[in-house]
């Protein structure tokens, strides 16, 4: 099973990516993940990227899809993944369907988690407020006006990735303000 999953920061992506890698044994591959995980195991591609990131840059469409390509070769990718956080912009779609026609397979679904915005920014405001009152420390993307931020770029880069994929007929849609459960009842008769 080859998977992706759309939707703005904070739909639950992460959430639904972990509950199915456990379901079906399958790996959850986070583009930030993989690019620390080449860095650190100083492959080429990895050493091409730090030197990159070292330099203040934002590493390349080219230099990220080869890691996920490298990552998608690995052995427990035999069965399948989940991609979360890639592609980001419809660039990286086509370049994705290129790799992965290259090595004979092909994507199973495109779940999109729609939600609504305001709602969203509300989620996250509770999530904030209950931290503080535990004596938790906000993590800075946890904030309200860097979660509008990232709204507004993935509304930009990332949401044209609903009509490509629309297009394909892979893309699955999902009411991502339903409760956790619910949603993953729904993923569950999607790919059923």
């Amino acid at each position: 099973m080859r998977l992706i999953f759309l939707g703005p920061p904070g739909a639950g992506k992460g959430t639904q990516a972990k509950l199915l890698t456990e379901r079906y044994g399958i790996p959850q591959l986070s583009t930030g993940d993989m690019l620390r995980a080449a860095v650190a195991a100083e492959t080429d591609v990895g050493k091409r990227a730090k030197a990159v990131m070292d330099a203040g840059q934002l590493v390349s469409d080219a230099i990220v899809n080869e890691i996920v390509s490298d990552r998608i070769d690995s052995p427990d990718c035999a069965r399948g993944f989940i991609l979360d956080g890639y592609p980001r912009t419809v660039p990286q779609a086509q370049a994705l369907d290129e790799m992965l026609a290259g090595k004979g397979i092909s994507l199973d679904a495109v779940i999109e988690l729609k939600v609504d915005e305001k709602a969203l920014l509300k989620r996250m405001e509770n999530r904030v407020a209950e931290t503080i009152a535990a004596g938790g420390v906000v993590r800075p993307d946890d904030k309200p006006e860097v979660l509008e931020r990232r709204l507004v770029e993935y509304r930009e880069k990332t949401a044209p990735l609903s009509s490509y994929y629309a297009t394909t007929g892979k893309l699955k849609t999902v009411d991502g303000m339903a409760d956790v459960n619910t949603v993953t009842e729904e993923i569950g008769r999607i790919l059923a």
